[in-house]
């Protein structure tokens, strides 16, 4: 009867760590919470994303995993690139480093591209803004095998070739 103290004290141990990281503000979901608050908007997530995830993982032979997206339609409000950069990057917090930051003149059109190493993984948070749509995804990827998947669409140079047809 002494060690019934152990169950209830060993399910808050266990617990605790998830509720922190699910009541975070930060990461994927956090990106998708300060869009919404700061743009008036919702975000609308892919039902199954789990389930979509997974099969990607299959697919790829784990090539690409841990699949998030959020999609904000009808997306009019005017977006400053320096303040969604700042957002963006404190909401992703530490290890995320940001690789492409691409702005048209009228602020319309937005690329930020955000890399996290992950081991032998890579951590991947894009965020694109085309016209009134935004599409925010994030997903690690394995570069080594990607690379190796790519490299079967490589164009190699023929150099027998002749005619029209013929790279040069």
């Amino acid at each position: 009867m002494k060690r019934f103290w152990i169950v209830p004290v060993m399910l808050v141990a266990l617990l605790l760590p998830a509720v922190v990281l699910a009541s975070g503000e930060g990461g994927f979901d956090g990106v998708v919470r300060s869009i919404e608050s700061r743009y008036n908007v919702r975000a609308t997530r892919i039902p199954f994303m789990g389930l979509i995830s997974m099969i990607a993982g299959k697919a790829t032979q784990a090539g690409v995993s841990n699949m998030h997206v959020a999609e904000f339609d009808s997306f009019t409000a005017p977006v400053d690139g320096d303040e969604l950069n700042r957002m963006v990057e404190q909401k992703l917090g530490a290890g995320w480093h940001r690789m492409i930051r691409e702005t048209s003149r009228n602020g319309s059109e937005q690329t930020l591209i955000f890399v996290h190493p992950e081991g032998k993984r890579m951590g991947l948070f894009v965020l694109d803004l085309d016209g009134h749509e935004l599409d925010v995804v994030q997903v690690s990827v394995d570069a080594d095998h990607l690379n190796g998947q790519l490299g079967k669409y490589e164009h190699h140079h023929d150099e027998n070739a002749t005619g029209a047809n013929a790279s040069e």
